[in-house]
Order: structure tokens, then sequence, then C-alpha cells
């Protein structure tokens, strides 16, 4: 979670940085990640989400000008360049996830004024494709190109419920985690939870990745009825609201839809 542009969030905790973290390189790389996902920036609002000086932002940003990861225009805003471009129009399948989901992530933090993502799986991990956050002062962080055992997340659960049994089993086989039993889940435990989960229609995280942190989420199919991403928003557990579940899943499965006419 962030609160008053600081930078900790709830994935810094659970991914530790590198043990020789570059600052100035951390601080372009989220810029870029903002002008992709969130449209154009000016110096001030650059060195408030970073939480430095202004004379810093601008540095940082007429970086990603000279190396076309940002465009300056007449107005003096900044907003994604050439190389961002080509990366939001690859062919890839994820892209395409990516740029279909992404306009309706933005209209879905504006109605609910929580933090909104899209996720895929591979394997026995989700990776989050899409991140859009809340414009909250205390709100939980972008999790845009990060990485967790899909067991963990909402998202993941969504597309586990889609394997069958033996497909499961597999995935988690015992022989498959030597080494490392500690990351293996309790099976019996991760079925039923699946299996609640194919009954209510969507996922409730509560605290499963992170204490502190509510996610909801639904599936997104792609036209032939495969699940293909998992949509959910994030929140402060302080703002969570147990009577809002069916109002938020019903937003939700309405945003999932119009991802899906996007497709």
């Amino acid at each position: 979670m962030q609160n008053n542009g600081s930078s900790i969030s709830v994935d810094e905790i659970q991914k530790n940085p590198p043990p020789y973290a570059i600052r100035s390189v951390d601080h372009a790389l989220r810029l870029a990640a903002m002008l992709q996902l969130e449209g154009e920036l000016t110096v001030s609002e650059a060195a408030q989400r970073l939480g430095v000086a202004r004379s810093t932002a601008h540095r940082l940003l007429a970086m990603l000008v000279y190396r076309d990861f940002a465009v300056k225009d007449d107005q003096h805003g900044y907003r994604a360049g050439l190389v961002l471009e080509l990366a939001a129009h690859s062919p890839s399948e994820t892209s395409r996830l990516r740029s279909a989901a992404l306009p309706h992530l933005q209209h879905l933090v504006e109605r609910i004024g929580e933090s909104a993502n899209l996720a895929v799986r591979t394997g026995d991990t989700t990776r989050f494709i899409a991140s859009v956050e809340s414009h909250r002062a205390l709100r939980v962080s972008s999790r845009e190109g990060m990485v967790f055992p899909a067991h963990r997340t909402t998202a993941g659960l969504l597309l586990l419920a889609e394997l069958p049994t033996d497909e499961l089993g597999e995935l988690y086989a015992q022989a498959r985690y030597e080494g490392r039993p500690d990351e293996r889940p309790d099976l019996r435990r991760l079925r039923a939870d699946l299996a609640r989960v194919r009954r209510n229609g969507f996922a409730l995280n509560h605290g499963r990745s992170e204490r502190g942190v509510v996610a909801i989420g639904v599936p997104v199919h792609e036209h032939d009825g495969t699940v293909v991403a998992g949509l959910s928003v994030s929140m402060p557990s302080v703002r969570y609201e147990r009577g809002r579940l069916p109002e938020l899943v019903t937003t939700l499965r309405a945003a999932a839809r119009t991802v899906e006419g996007s497709l």
C-alpha cells in the first residue's frame, strides 16, 4: 500500500528489492509504467508520485524522452513515447489482453475508487499484466509485471478453478516441490477453496497474499468461453465493507464483460 507518495508497496514487502538497488533506475522505470498505464504526466505530478524534487523528476523525464520512452508536448506534459507504444501494440497474446483491458481498468478505478488489476496464470504462478492504481492517498500499489504463487492471488484462484481435478493434482504434485516443500499449498484446502470460487463465480482474497489487503476478482473469458485472465480490485482491509461485496462483484462482472467485448 502507499500513503501520501510513499514508495513502500504491498508487493515490495512480499518481493524483496535487489541488494544494490539503484534508486534513479527504479524511479525511471516507475515513471515509464505510469506513462504507459495512466497517460500524460506533468513534472509536478511525477515529482509528487515519486516523492522527489521537481528538478529530479524533470531530469528523469528528460532521460525518458531522450531514449524514446516519453514524448513532451506543447503544454509541457509528458506522455508515452515510441518504445512504450510499440510494446503496447506487440502482437503477443498478453499484449492483446492488456491493451483490451487497460481502458476498462481505468474506468473501474474511477467508479470504485480502488486499484484494479488484470492477471494471467503460467503454471503455478500468476503474472500481473495490467494494473491501474487508485488515486486515494492510502491505496494498494501497482502490481504491473509482478509474479506471485497462483494459489495466493485472486486471479490465480479464478484460473486454477478452471483446471480439471487431475491437472490440478499434477500441477501441485509433491515431486515438483522437492527442496521447497514450504511453497506447496495444502491441496485438500486448495480444492475446497477452488470449489467455493466455482460455486460463487468470483474470488475473495482477504489477506491471503498480504495481510491488510482485500482483493475481489472475477474471470475474463475469450469468445469461446475459455477463462484467460482474472480481473480484480484490491484495497486496504480497513476500507473493505462486507455489505458492499454484492455491489463490487456486480461492477466487476460488468467490467469483465466490457473487456471481453474488446478482445
